[in-house]
Formats: C-alpha cells, structure tokens, sequence
C-alpha cells in the first residue's frame, strides 16, 4: 500500500477526500484521546462537503498522500503564521509514516518559503509522535467547539 503512495500537492478534487479524511481521523483515530462529545463537538467545527475543504485549500496551502487516486491524508500550512494548520490522516493508514511524510514536505516547503521556526497546536492524538520527531512542547492549551473542552498541545521545532 505504502508504495504506492503519491505526495503532492491537493487539487479541488482531493476536497471531497479530504473532508471524509478530517471526519473519520476524528472519530475513530481520536477515539482514545477525546470523548464521543468533544469528538463530535470538534467534526462540527468543519463541514464533511467539498466545497468547504476546496475553499480552504485557497486559504492554506495543502499537501496530500494520495492512494489509489484517493486522498488518504492531508497538512494544511499557514505560511503566514508560519504554522501547521492542520494535519489529518485515515484513521486505518495512520501510524504507517504517512502523517510523518507529509509533515516532512511540509517542513521543506516553510524552510523555502523563509520559515525557521514553525508552530503546531496539536491534538493529544498526534503530540507524542511529534515530540519524537524533535518538535518542543510549549504547554498544553485548550479550545470550546460546542461547549466541549479540547486540550491540545502547542509545540514548535527549528528548521534549520
């Protein structure tokens, strides 16, 4: 499976995947982290439709692992922020070094664009993975969608 995976750059076509790929991340791959209400409080944040996922890629600049001509994960960057705004895989496929893959693009295309010190707000889901690649945490933090409390963790790491 891995093999046959694609990186590149997400076209309008990869919105529909990519708003299937941010819904079932969440609630599956969250499952152990999250409650099924702050699960739930967090998907509403982003609508599953296309549309919304095309608009957004004009906003961040999105790469995305593509399997089979379908998107399987996603990394949204804010070059303004000079951050990682989003980063979401298949629940099934994570752990398999597609989020890592996808996260080292990343990191390259900020290091080109003059970024040397880039920034997360990540879920308790991916924050341990991330220390491991050399990303420092900065305190833990949390955002309300819905009434619902969600802890995350910023971090940030130098590029060099």
């Amino acid at each position: 499976m891995l093999e046959r995976m694609v990186y590149r750059a997400a076209v309008p076509k990869d919105a529909a995947d990519q708003g299937e790929v941010f819904y079932h991340a969440v609630m599956q791959g969250a499952a152990g982290c999250y409650t099924q209400a702050q699960r739930e409080a967090w998907v509403s944040a982003l609508p599953r439709e296309a549309s919304a996922w095309a608009a957004r890629q004009m906003l961040y600049p999105t790469l995305v692992a593509v399997c089979d001509r379908r998107c399987v994960g996603f990394v949204e960057l804010d070059l303004e922020g000079a951050r990682i705004e989003t980063l979401y895989v298949w629940p099934s496929l994570a752990r398999r070094g597609i989020g890592s893959r996808l996260l080292d693009y990343a990191e390259v295309a900020m290091r080109e664009e003059g970024v040397t010190r880039l920034r997360i707000e990540a879920s308790l889901v991916v924050s341990p993975g991330l220390e491991k690649r050399g990303w420092r945490p900065l305190g833990e933090e949390w955002v309300e969608r819905q009434g619902q409390r969600l802890t995350r963790v910023r971090l940030e790491k130098t590029l060099t």
